[in-house]
């Protein structure tokens, strides 16, 4: 009697991003066409997983979407150990582990950030043969170069950062370009430098009113009544960044699950209270220079349509790596991109851990030898 095929699984989860489907095209080619196995894809992430929502991934379907925005899977931001399921908020594992079983999968492929490669770590400790495959537009994910989906992002915002120069020249105005990048600041530093930014601001260095008004001023002085700032959606000044710590360091040291809960809380409050800093930071900039200030929110965006061509590579490499890990019987690892090659990482070492921009990047010494102020 002939052996059955190999059958993987595969689902994208967290916020969509330029690359997923080329990686999961390439997984797919791969796992298929030389490696001789069977493939099947999970609708709207770890929901679709653990409702058992599939649909089969055969050449055919894998033809033609390289250069397709978004996932043809759809995605979602469960947890599978948290997860509402008809109206009742549950542990989701042994449901999906039972449809694991049911596919008689070999392997699971997740294609998400930060949180994804924590359920990837769940799903692993739950007995489950798990890859992750990185990707956000952030570039936040630790222990890998790059993310797929951050080249163009990264291209997106620098082609606005672009574009509102003009409208900042014409008027003689600051304009406050927000950009993702809750925590890190890859996206906002990357573009402001690509694009010329006078200003950065990002959540790694708090910003203070009088060193970016200090900037813009020098620049007024020297005839350029006008100024671009590329602001991170995370950056905060050093009241607001204070104030967040502190939330942070009383939620890390909550020992009940009633003070975990009430400090969870007030943290997400204080987050809230931050959440148009940028437009309250365009106010306080316009009255202490004298000069008009609009904000741009780049928003979505910067996370839709075509990947480039760096994104459609970088996706590729990284999906048919994990084919070569699926064939060796390689689990519970991440595949990283390092270089010209890519690695696998063991989940323990990546999920829960965040890829900020260290404050002795060669990025950020880059910014400051051109003279682009960073609010510190």
């Amino acid at each position: 009697m002939a052996k059955h095929p190999k059958r993987i699984g595969v689902l994208t989860a967290g916020g969509d991003s330029p690359g997923l489907n080329a990686a999961i095209r390439g997984l797919g080619k791969a796992v298929i066409g030389h490696h001789g196995m069977e493939m099947i894809g999970f609708r709207d992430g770890i929901r679709g997983l653990a409702e058992d929502r599939t649909v089969p991934l055969d050449r055919a379907a894998l033809s033609g979407i390289l250069t397709i925005g978004g996932t043809i899977l759809g995605t979602s931001r469960d947890k599978v150990h948290r997860m509402e399921i008809d109206g009742e908020v549950v542990d989701a594992r042994d449901r999906i582990a039972e449809t694991y079983e049911r596919h008689g999968l070999e392997c699971l492929v997740l294609l998400g950030g930060g949180g994804t490669a924590k359920n990837a770590k769940r799903l692993a400790d739950a007995g489950l043969n798990v890859l992750h495959l990185p990707k956000t537009i952030d570039n936040d994910v630790a222990m890998t170069d790059s993310t797929f989906g951050f080249a163009t992002a990264l291209e997106i915002a620098t082609d606005a950062i672009d574009r509102l120069h003009s409208t900042a020249h014409s008027h003689h105005r600051i304009i406050l370009a927000e950009i993702m990048g809750h925590r890190a600041g890859w996206l906002a530093l990357g573009s402001g430098i690509a694009g010329g930014a006078d200003v950065v601001l990002l959540p790694e260095i708090p910003y203070t009113l009088e060193s970016v008004a200090g900037t813009i001023e020098a620049r007024s002085a020297a005839g350029s009544r006008f100024s671009v700032i590329a602001v991170a959606e995370g950056a905060r000044n050093t009241a607001q960044a204070a104030e967040v710590e502190a939330a942070v360091a009383l939620k890390d040291s909550a020992k009940s699950p009633e003070a975990q809960r009430a400090a969870r809380n007030h943290l997400a409050h204080v987050l809230d209270t931050h959440r148009e800093h940028t437009f309250g930071l365009a106010r306080e900039l316009e009255a202490a220079t004298g000069l008009e200030s609009r904000v741009s929110i780049l928003g979505y965006i910067q996370r839709g349509g075509t990947p480039c061509a760096a994104d459609r590579l970088l996706a590729t490499r990284i999906g048919t790596a994990a084919a070569d890990l699926i064939a060796d019987g390689e689990y519970g690892v991440m595949v990283a991109d390092r270089g010209t090659t890519t690695v696998p990482v063991p989940l323990a070492e990546v999920a829960g851990k965040l890829k900020t921009v260290p404050l002795d990047h060669s990025w950020l010494r880059t910014a400051r030898m051109v003279g682009t102020g960073l609010g510190d």
